[in-house]
């Protein structure tokens, strides 16, 4: 199953988001894949607490045709604080270098690479969840996620702009197909009703709200350094990423 977590501006949450759920589903037993289709400004890997010296192969030297895109999956499992049914997580980074992205925004690449890349992922690492990091926004490369994906998980913020640009999101994702369309509201002020603010976004998109987040210090405190789930087992907010995980393979 491939699940794309995107959303229509950067700072919403979505590479935390899908760190933990990935992490959580692996906790579980399944064999995972995380792919870091923000090429232009990558870091999800700091979350797995991967250096840039540790990184031998990216998504970059895959879509440059340097390596087979299995030899750039990294095996993460080590970050599982506890992983009694022998799950396995693996990231596809992409390269943090000036240079490499100076390479990736004048030379550009086909993006029709990642739709066989992601195939490649699911048959040679025998993954049960394959799972986009996308690049915020919408252009080629997240278009097609999206259209390919099983599910798409829509994060998004209870802001003005959040809002209208979620929306533009929702009405594309629908013309292409999604087969399963889902809504996250993160960062949510802890003043603000949690089941009103559920029965307006729902009511605005005509569309699930798999989960709602509100404001943590304790997550943002630990300012993307870790996974907050694998270090606070018994949180509340790593209950909310359980049930967001029910849902995405329910």
């Amino acid at each position: 199953m491939i699940i794309s977590i995107h959303s229509f501006r950067g700072g919403t949450g979505k590479s935390n988001t899908t760190a933990n759920v990935s992490a959580l589903m692996a906790q579980r037993g399944y064999r995972v894949g995380v792919i870091d289709t923000d090429i232009q400004s990558p870091g999800i890997h700091i979350l797995f607490r991967m250096s840039e010296t540790s990184i031998h192969h990216s998504l970059n030297d895959y879509l440059w045709g340097k390596c087979a895109i299995q030899d750039a999956a990294h095996d993460v499992s080590h970050i599982l604080e506890n992983n009694p049914n022998k799950g396995k997580l693996y990231l596809i980074p992409s390269n943090i270098k000036t240079n490499e992205i100076a390479r990736i925004l004048r030379e550009g690449y086909d993006p029709a690479a990642l739709s066989d890349g992601y195939n490649d992922l699911l048959e040679e690492l025998k993954l049960d969840y394959l799972i986009i990091d996308t690049h915020p926004g919408l252009n080629e490369e997240t278009l097609l996620s999206i259209a390919i994906s099983d599910v798409l998980t829509v994060i998004m913020r209870p802001d003005a702009q959040d809002y209208q640009g979620t929306g533009v999101t929702v009405e594309v994702a629908r013309k292409l197909g999604a087969v399963k369309l889902q809504l996250v509201v993160n960062k949510v002020p802890q003043s603000f009703d949690l089941a009103d603010v559920r029965r307006k976004v729902e009511q605005a998109y005509q569309c699930e709200v798999a989960a709602i987040f509100p404001h943590s210090d304790e997550l943002m405190a630990l300012a993307s350094a870790d996974i907050f789930s694998m270090r606070n087992p018994e949180h509340p907010m790593t209950r909310i990423y359980e049930s967001l995980v029910d849902k995405l393979i329910g």
